[in-house]
């Protein structure tokens, strides 16, 4: 997504709002809507009557010997009144319609965020965060901005000009009505046509700002990889030619701006004096009174005042359906993986049995990662996979999660093809370490509890106490309470890994994934939690992904991946025999680990 596209289209987004405003069966929000408009039509009504009240108060001053100004007064507290009751009438509205507003607001952004948690792998491998994060906070806020000056200005701006303009045609010349039509038509014209010019410059700022709003939050996110490196000044270069960018696009913009403002001044301008001049001289000629003077010249300031905002709103609605339909556009983001329309709910796994049936699977056309690989993990048991990196194994995980789906072939569990069950009921009967684990910016007993959100206090507990990191959190001087950081990375990796590991152990699901789940733990450590992984894969169907050999030697079978195949498959003894590839790996991890001894 980028700031060029127009995937959906103004109008659409338009179509889209109103649907999420005026929503079927919900009679609530609708008679909300109705009133706020209603006292939104009496506050126009007013606001369009006092400039008449004025008027005769003007002509009541003008006549000689009133009578100790009674009726001025009378004519002056109506005046006060009318302004009040105005202002009554709009804050009525705002307070009934606040409602409304904020709710849609809270359904899109919840809608949002739903289908960014429905949307496959790979368009979140391919996003980035920073970008996104900032059309969702525009998009919300561009709604806020329609709500209140599309529904509450323009549009009750045009009904008062209609109303003023039959006025001036009625009550006066109508010249007065064809001069005052004419130049806030003109003024319209002017200002919409100046305007799409310079949404240009509005969209190169957008762009600008998403760019570097990226580039820091991608910088921040990666603070230690910067220091590793040293390329701080690196990073705050980059930073800077994106602020640069906008920078420029930002006095193009302010340049533009002047341009309209000449031009709405210069309608404005002429408006007022021609329609000034016709009625100086009514007066003069005593057609007009000083009032009728009064009340044509304040009914020129109530039109023109809301038409000087007109450019500032008028370019605000654009860049705000921009930003709402790039936002919509996540909507309409194609699901890659979807659930079947007969897809059942897999409620209870009670075997666990994990077929591959001729699996094959590639990233793309010309990055062939499985080649129709077959293998069985019966219930209860353990199968291992080894190979060198990019021979497939993770791919492997992945597609039992329905992360992506093979071009052909078949996964089966317990008998289901499991592209025939909803994804949700799928995963929550798979459990998995990751190798690289991610926490989230919360406690240690959040990341903990998060394999289960329903968990008691004693099951943390005794999770993180079969994890082996019970003690540790304990000792620290906030406990089970003590923040993580950006992606856990206050602890480190192996007390990470045993955070994951605890959550999982709470999960309790009935398929275990290990993918290298202690390749981030010392030796004594490793020996330990492999000891808390072996009870745990005890009756649940456990498939290790592994490269340390000395991990799975009690595997009940071991297959071995190269470049998508399987070359070898058996027990660790069995493959030991064949002399294969596998004894070939497992004597270099030996040779390996005597170096290190000896080191």
């Amino acid at each position: 997504m980028n700031e060029n596209e127009n995937t959906l289209g103004q109008w659409s987004t338009i179509k889209l709002l109103l649907s999420q405003l005026w929503s079927k069966g919900n009679f609530s929000q609708k008679t909300r809507i109705i009133i706020a408009m209603f006292f939104l039509l009496l506050a126009k009504l007013v606001h369009v009557y006092v400039p008449m009240i004025y008027k005769r108060v003007v002509d009541r001053l003008s006549i000689e010997n009133t009578d100790m100004l009674v009726v001025p007064t009378a004519l002056i507290l109506a005046y006060g009144l009318a302004k009040l009751s105005q202002k009554v009438f709009e804050e009525c509205k705002d307070l009934i319609f606040v409602r409304v507003s904020r709710q849609v607001q809270r359904n899109l952004a919840i809608q949002t965020f739903e289908k960014l948690h429905q949307l496959s792998l790979t368009f979140h491998l391919d996003r980035k965060t920073g970008g996104l994060s900032r059309y969702i906070e525009r998009g919300i806020s561009g709604l806020e901005f329609i709500f209140q000056f599309m529904l509450f200005n323009i549009i009750p701006t045009l009904v008062e000009l209609l109303l003023v303009t039959g006025i001036l045609f009625a009550t006066f010349r109508p010249a007065f009505g064809l001069i005052t039509f004419i130049s806030i038509i003109l003024y319209i014209a002017a200002t919409i046509a100046l305007t799409e010019w310079r949404i240009q410059y509005r969209r190169k700022m957008n762009e600008s700002d998403t760019i570097a709003n990226q580039r820091a939050v991608d910088s921040l996110i990666n603070f230690e990889t910067v220091k590793y490196f040293t390329n701080e000044k690196f990073e705050i270069q980059r930073y800077n030619n994106a602020l640069t960018q906008y920078q420029a696009a930002s006095v193009q913009s302010q340049m533009s701006l002047s341009v309209l403002n000449f031009f709405q001044t210069l309608f404005t301008t002429l408006c007022m004096v021609s329609v000034m001049y016709f009625a100086a001289k009514g007066v003069v000629k005593r057609e007009m009174s000083m009032g009728d003077f009064v009340m044509v010249n304040t009914y020129m300031f109530q039109l023109f005042a809301p038409l000087g905002f007109l450019g500032f709103v008028y370019q605000n609605i654009k860049k705000s359906l921009i930003d709402m339909e790039k936002m919509f556009s996540i909507w309409f983001e194609t699901l890659d993986i979807r659930d079947r329309d007969d897809a059942i709910e897999l409620t209870c796994c009670d075997q666990g049995k994990v077929e591959f049936q001729n699996v094959a699977f590639a990233y793309n056309a010309d990055r062939q990662i499985l080649k129709n690989i077959s293998f069985t993990i019966e219930p209860g048991k353990t199968l291992a996979i080894v190979g060198e990196s990019g021979s497939g194994k993770s791919t492997i995980s992945r597609l039992l999660f329905r992360f992506y789906e093979p071009q052909s072939g078949k996964i089966v569990l317990d008998g289901h093809n499991i592209l025939g069950v909803t994804q949700t009921s799928l995963r929550k009967q798979i459990g998995i370490v990751p190798q690289d684990t991610v926490l989230f910016n919360e406690s240690i007993y959040y990341n903990i509890e998060y394999g289960k959100t329903d968990a008691t206090e004693q099951e943390i507990f005794d999770v993180a106490q079969k994890a082996r990191i019970h003690a540790f959190i304990q000792s620290l001087p906030q406990g089970y309470q003590t923040t993580v950081g950006e992606r856990g990375l206050k602890l480190s990796g192996g007390e990470k890994q045993r955070v994951a590991i605890a959550r999982t152990i709470l999960k309790n699901p009935k398929i275990l994934i290990l993918d290298e789940a202690t390749s981030a733990l010392d030796t004594q450590t490793e020996k330990e939690i492999q000891k808390e992984l072996l009870a745990l894969s005890q009756n649940r169907t456990t498939l290790i992904i592994a490269h340390r050999l000395s991990t799975i030697t009690h595997a009940d079978e071991i297959i071995v991946l190269d470049r998508g195949e399987i070359i070898e498959r058996g027990t660790h003894e069995e493959l030991l025999a064949q002399k294969g590839r596998y004894a070939t790996m497992w004597l270099q991890q030996l040779e390996s680990g005597q170096k290190r001894t000896i080191t």
